[in-house]
C-alpha cells in the first residue's frame, strides 16, 4: 500500500500516483522549492529589485543613466548574476538579461541581452 508523501494517508487511485490530493501535492513541492532561508530569500528579493529597477529605467534596450538615479531608486550594486568581458575590455554585470557597463564620470550604459 502506498501513503501520500505529504500527510501518509493511504493513496487510490494510479499505481504511480505520490500524493492523495492537488493540496498534499502543492504543498509539499511548496516546502521543497520555498528558499531555504533567510540568506537566500534576501539575495534573492535584491536581484529582483535590483532587475525590476533596471527594467523601469532601460525602457528601449539601450539607455545611459547615472549612479545617482540608480541608488535613489535603491539600486544595490554587489547584487548581479553574472559579468560579460568583452574584446574590448569592457566589463557589462547583468541581473539576468538586463546589464550594464560602467563609463566615465558616474554614468551607466543600460543594455538589455537579446535572449
Amino acid at each position: 500500500m502506498k501513503t501520500c508523501l505529504e500527510c501518509n494517508e493511504k493513496i487510490v487511485g494510479r499505481e504511480d500516483k505520490k500524493f492523495c490530493s492537488d493540496g498534499c501535492r502543492n504543498a509539499y513541492n511548496n516546502k521543497i522549492n520555498k528558499d531555504s532561508n533567510n540568506f537566500m530569500r534576501n539575495v534573492n528579493n535584491k536581484l529582483r529589485k535590483n532587475y525590476r529597477i533596471l527594467s523601469e529605467t532601460n525602457t528601449e534596450g539601450k539607455t545611459k543613466t547615472t549612479r545617482s538615479k540608480l541608488l535613489s531608486k535603491g539600486f544595490d550594486f554587489d547584487y548581479f548574476t553574472s559579468i560579460l568581458n568583452t574584446k574590448t575590455g569592457n566589463s557589462y554585470r547583468f541581473v539576468y538579461d538586463q546589464g550594464y557597463l560602467i563609463l566615465d564620470n558616474d554614468y551607466f550604459m543600460l543594455v538589455k541581452k537579446e535572449i
